[in-house]
């Protein structure tokens, strides 16, 4: 879970997972991810850029590391996105489920025999 989002190169990342996987081996990985719903992404944005550093400086002295956390989760791939990149690494019956409105998502694939 949340180390995806944290990699250099996220299709060399599922390509290894891939790799090292047995034949139907799964895949699954849980990421934050885009929400859903409009009314839930406007309060989420507010307590992304808002409170979530502010409460990080509060309680961990690092207002910058949780400011780098809101701003990875707008980088990294839509759930369709990551969908695409983990059929194209050469996993079958890929797809995802979103948690909370899509502020996270469970994304998974089989390794063909």
């Amino acid at each position: 879970s949340f180390g995806l989002r944290n990699v250099t190169n996220i299709d060399n990342a599922i390509k290894e997972a891939y790799r090292v996987l047995k034949p139907n081996g799964k895949f699954m990985c849980m990421e934050f991810s885009r929400v859903t719903n409009d009314n839930l992404r406007s309060i989420y944005d507010l307590y992304s850029f808002m409170v979530l550093p502010k409460v990080g400086q509060l309680v961990a002295g690092d207002k910058d590391a949780y400011q780098y956390l809101v701003e990875s989760i707008r980088r990294f791939p839509t759930q369709e996105e990551l969908v695409k990149k983990v059929q194209d690494a050469g996993f079958a019956m890929v797809k995802y489920q979103n948690l909370t409105g899509g502020i996270t998502a469970i994304h998974s694939g089989i390794k063909k025999c």
